[in-house]
């Protein structure tokens, strides 16, 4: 197999649930407690081993460029007023991978986001990240998923249990139970009706792909809504070759929609080292 290494982010959104706040500033720039979501993610991707990013940005988002970008002022400032500390995290910041930044010029789908970084992709396998689908725990979401990459050397979509009402909400999945509790994945719908759904497990914004999905990706016609679904393309895949699941263990917040971001800066908020006590205290004092 050749190494997994790369990893893709799909950031060209509107971020239109998150107006008039990200009129102004990309969704993935809006802070989980002390840093912004698309850095949640990347970390996940590092420690996972894929420290090669691929950004597919659209306009408006110069903020993740430099966000992951060497201020050399900024450090200079904070190095010699003596905060060491807020010094170290941002250089470690600037520098904790490699960046690509490609643009996404049309709105059509998260099939054609992935695809536009088939270039620099080529033929290695590569992961895909949702940095709004925030996944807390002491496994990294994506370091789930590569160890049964690592296993099986076959693509693999992280899942979560949806209730019934919110099928229509996410890609669902069908599968089978292989020996030894792999998850193999013989379907997927995207956005199905409650009627519809073959099962109750979801794909939820975690992917490893072997190279063939690139290639099954540019035969995709559009689906719904006249947008390139990833969706389309993993359901032709798993017809052809083993595409398994993993059930994610963690706390899991949809960060994309306001009531879930509210909800993971409360919780995390809560879990920090510094901030959790007092912001508990606080919290005490309003409700």
């Amino acid at each position: 197999m050749k190494p997994l290494r790369k990893i893709i982010f799909p950031a060209a959104g509107l971020g239109t649930r998150f107006l008039p706040a990200t009129k102004a500033s990309p969704k993935e720039m809006l802070t989980i407690v002390d840093k912004p979501l698309i850095q949640y993610g990347v970390e996940e991707a590092i420690a996972a081993g894929m420290g090669e990013i691929i950004m597919v940005t659209g306009r408006g988002k110069r903020a993740i460029e430099d966000h992951f970008d060497i201020s050399a002022e900024l450090e200079a400032n904070l190095k010699s007023a003596g905060k060491s500390a807020l010094y170290k995290e941002v250089s470690r910041v600037a520098r904790m991978a490699e960046v690509i930044y490609l643009r996404q010029k049309e709105a059509l789908g998260l099939g054609h986001a992935v695809l536009c970084a088939r270039h620099w992709v080529s033929d290695e396998p590569f992961g895909v990240s949702l940095a709004d689908e925030l996944i807390i725990h002491e496994k990294p979401a994506m370091q789930q998923l590569r160890e049964v990459y690592d296993q099986t050397g076959c693509s693999v979509i992280g899942l979560i249990q949806v209730p019934a009402s919110e099928v229509s909400k996410y890609g669902i999945v069908d599968y089978t139970t292989e020996e030894g509790g792999l998850l193999r994945l013989t379907d997927m719908v995207e956005k199905p009706g409650m009627d519809e759904a073959p099962s109750d497990m979801a794909m939820v914004g975690r992917y490893i792909f072997t190279p063939r999905l690139m290639q099954l990706l540019k035969a995709v016609q559009p689906g719904k809504g006249g947008e390139i679904q990833l969706t389309d393309a993993i359901a032709v895949l798993a017809k052809e070759e083993p595409v398994y699941g993993v059930l994610l263990e963690g706390q899991r917040f949809d960060a994309g929609n306001p009531e879930g971001f509210l909800l993971a800066n409360a919780v995390i908020g809560l879990q920090h080292a510094e901030y959790g006590e007092s912001l508990r205290k606080s919290l005490q004092e309003y409700l």
